[in-house]
């Protein structure tokens, strides 16, 4: 890519940063921590692949960006791609304009966690950065090309066409990424049909023919779908009701146990949201630990094959995010429950795949196994590049 692009990626008490130009072994990148406390840093790597370290106690979220943003302005970003988790109905990257300020703010009741904390990033960056153009890449854009079938809930119509509820999706840019990638190294870019499994704190799976996504696991919030980190995934809509009417809590304390104290952490007995720690003690007899991983797996597997029913035939499986890329074990678990696709792991491949590596770990028969670690800071900055170039052709005034 021909421009330097600065992603920012604003969570809830961290900041992603990412300055991404045409050499990805030259990226300048790394987080913004702990925000608000005492032990607030900066971490990362800068120039040359040098380890940086930088302790900002107290920070808030734009203090730490008046930081960020200082230490990288001398490498003169010629833009900044924000990473938006939702942006409603919006199909496409875009450019950052009152306008879509607006339409971001107005997703926001459909994520309470994520949308507020990009909007001070968004607010800082204008502050500090005025004169360069700014582009907003969603999550859930990606996914606008479901067919109504897979994304509108069995429900009263008036929820949708007056509520906006439907299924949405995310981790789009790292599905779109990881997808393009493996189809590219399969020799058919953007061809045939793909399942992708983004498994990390937070996992999702989707379904891909001809480069566009056909269905995915999560829906109108980033609650839906498979087992994550400290998420439930799927639950009967009935728990909200049981729990209430039996413990007496009210409808936050239930929403807050099924996003924070859930998932393998739940199922664990709060032992841990981090797969490398469950395998260690499951490995040690830890039976709650060995249930969160087979329910994990299992649930992963359960989705990918009711996902299949979108494409009209399966080219490839993909895994990636931190548990993708990574765990062998979770991998190779995850495909003794997937045997009617013709799938053929090849277990030596697997295991010897070396670790945040791409490769092939099938036998060569029968659809292909992918591992592809995904670049979700490339994939914003390709797609922020594309939309500021459209821009300087259609003469729109940026910054």
């Amino acid at each position: 890519m021909s421009t330097s692009v600065l992603v920012i990626n604003c969570g809830s008490s961290s900041i992603k940063y990412a300055l991404v130009s045409d050499r990805r072994e030259n990226r300048i990148y790394g987080l913004a921590e702990n925000l608000g406390t005492a032990e607030a840093r900066i971490k990362g790597i800068t120039v040359g692949g040098e380890p940086l370290e930088l302790s900002i106690p107290h920070a808030d979220h734009e203090k730490a960006l008046e930081t960020l943003l200082a230490r990288l302005a001398n490498y003169k970003p010629q833009a900044i791609g924000h990473r938006v988790v939702h942006g409603g109905t919006l199909t496409k990257a875009e450019l950052l304009t009152p306008e879509i300020i607006e339409r971001i703010v107005a997703a926001t009741p459909l994520a309470p966690l994520h949308n507020p904390a990009h909007l001070v990033g968004i607010d800082a960056t204008m502050r500090l950065f005025p004169e360069l153009p700014q582009v907003a890449v969603f999550d859930t854009a990606f996914h606008q090309t479901m067919p109504e079938h897979a994304y509108r809930y069995a429900l009263p119509k008036f929820f949708y066409t007056e509520h906006n509820v439907r299924r949405y999706g995310f981790h789009g840019t790292s599905h779109a990424y990881v997808s393009d990638r493996a189809s590219e190294l399969a020799g058919q870019f953007r061809q045939g049909g793909w399942l992708s499994a983004h498994l990390g704190n937070g996992s999702s799976t989707c379904a891909i023919w001809n480069g566009e996504s056909i269905d995915t696991s999560m829906g109108l919030t980033p609650l839906e779908g498979i087992v994550m980190g400290t998420r439930s995934g799927d639950v009967d809509p009935s728990i909200h009701s049981f729990i209430a009417n039996n413990l007496g809590w009210d409808i936050d304390k239930i929403d807050k146990m099924l996003n924070k104290e859930s998932g393998l952490l739940g199922l664990s007995d709060n032992l841990s949201n981090d797969m490398r720690t469950l395998i260690e003690a499951s490995e040690n007899g830890n039976e709650d630990a060995r249930l969160a991983i087979e329910v994990f797996s299992y649930r992963l597997a359960k989705s990918l094959a009711g996902l299949s029913c979108g494409l009209p035939k399966i080219d490839g499986l993909i895994f990636t995010g931190g548990i993708g890329e990574n765990s062998a074990y979770i991998r190779e678990k995850t495909m003794t429950y997937l045997p009617h696709f013709g799938f053929k792991l090849d277990k030596d491949q697997n295991n010897t795949l070396q670790r945040g590596t791409e490769g092939r770990i099938d036998v060569g028969q029968g659809p292909q196994i992918w591992v592809i670690p995904t670049d979700e800071e490339g994939r914003i900055a390709k797609e922020t590049e594309q939309v500021v170039q459209q821009a300087k052709k259609l003469d729109v005034v940026i910054g």
